[in-house]
């Protein structure tokens, strides 16, 4: 039987209840304490861990004492501040909700705590681990004999109401390509085995949130936009982005191409959001095209229904707490997702974000 594992959790809004529904899915586990600031979202917590004690701070939460590691899911803004309390306090196995920071200025912050800090920190990014994403991992150098070009479209809803209203603002966020996109630079890296050079976008606000203000002020963050990545490998990426297209079929589309052809990962939104009217929601597709013989194949790639109830992401937040897991238990000695694959992705994101406002091409080398 495997060590059980207890959980502390901090902050557990639209997305923290999303890890404490998979946390429950997973065996030899529990929720032990909670700090969520919130009444609303403190009381909805509880539905979903109803053994977890409540707690009104981070040090309350860190003096519990049969705690075997620590889920950070608070605002960005919050989550370099939080992480290098727990160096000073209780240095627990973590994983933390991306983006890793939010700040340029946090680089070196991030890089001491990275020097430091005794024990596993895992990166949430969940897009790796969504079913029809991680088909074409697997199969993406078989299928593109290498790739040339890799381009990553979303198509999704607007930003959705959080707590506060942070996620209406660039410096709270990080900015739209930092907050939103940096599993999309992520998968990128991880994709290509590359390291990016340099990024140009080009992006604006256009149509969401302008009738919206918050204390007088009206958000600023980006609602479409493209990024073009140059990498070392000589590859090159492509993200396009917009928030106002929820009317889609699929939220996702992943493409890479090589000399030998193209794969697809097809994926859709939220089941919840899905109209009731047209039936089932979207399966996910992969999508396999070789240039000898011609001839897509076309596999759906079902996820496990339990999954999709579980949250937002097709199943993908279970199969990364699966992994964290064995982390925490010993059984691996390596997170998925370590904090330097967390820092170039906010960098990238950053670069994105420096783009745009500075209508010119953005060397990565400019974040070091």
């Amino acid at each position: 039987m495997a060590r059980h594992i207890a959980y502390g959790i901090i902050g557990c809004g639209m997305m923290g209840q999303e890890h404490l529904r998979n946390i429950a899915l997973l065996p030899d586990t529990s929720v032990a304490a909670i700090y969520e600031p919130d009444a609303d979202m403190a009381r909805i917590s509880k539905e979903f861990a109803p053994t977890a004690q409540l707690v009104d701070s981070i040090d309350a939460l860190l003096a519990v004492e049969n705690l075997d590691c620590l889920v950070i899911v608070s605002p960005n803004h919050c989550h370099m501040d939080q992480l290098e309390l727990l160096a000073q306090k209780r240095p627990l196995p973590v994983l933390v909700e991306k983006p890793l920071f939010t700040d340029p200025n946090d680089i070196t912050r991030l890089t001491t705590f990275q020097e430091n800090y005794p024990a596993p920190v895992w990166v949430a990014m969940e897009y790796r681990y969504m079913p029809p994403v991680a088909a074409l991992l697997d199969e993406v150098e078989a299928a593109t004999g290498g790739i040339s070009m890799l381009t990553i479209r979303e198509h999704r809803f607007p930003f959705l109401q959080k707590v506060g209203d942070w996620n209406r603002f660039n410096r709270y966020s990080g900015g739209t390509f930092v907050e939103k996109c940096c599993h999309f630079f992520d998968l990128m890296r991880l994709t290509l085995k590359s390291e990016p050079l340099r990024v140009m976008a080009s992006g604006a606000a256009d149509i969401n949130h302008q009738d919206e203000t918050y204390d007088g002020e009206t958000p600023d963050i980006i609602d479409n936009g493209y990024v073009i990545v140059d990498f070392a490998n000589g590859a090159r990426a492509m993200l396009e982005l917009c928030m106002f297209a929820e009317g889609a079929r699929y939220q996702e589309e992943i493409a890479a191409v090589g000399p030998k052809g193209k794969i697809e990962a097809l994926v859709p939104g939220p089941g919840r959001f899905w109209p009731e009217h047209l039936g089932d929601a979207p399966i996910p597709q992969l999508i396999v095209s070789p240039r000898a013989p011609k001839g897509p194949e076309l596999r759906e790639i079902p996820v496990d229904p339990a999954l999709l109830a579980a949250g937002d992401h097709n199943g993908s937040t279970f199969y990364q707490h699966q992994g964290f897991a064995e982390v925490v238990r010993g059984e691996r000695t390596q997170p998925d997702v370590t904090l330097n694959d967390g820092k170039i992705a906010v960098q990238m994101g950053m670069a994105a974000q420096r783009s745009i406002a500075e209508k010119r091409v953005v060397e990565m080398s400019e974040f070091v």
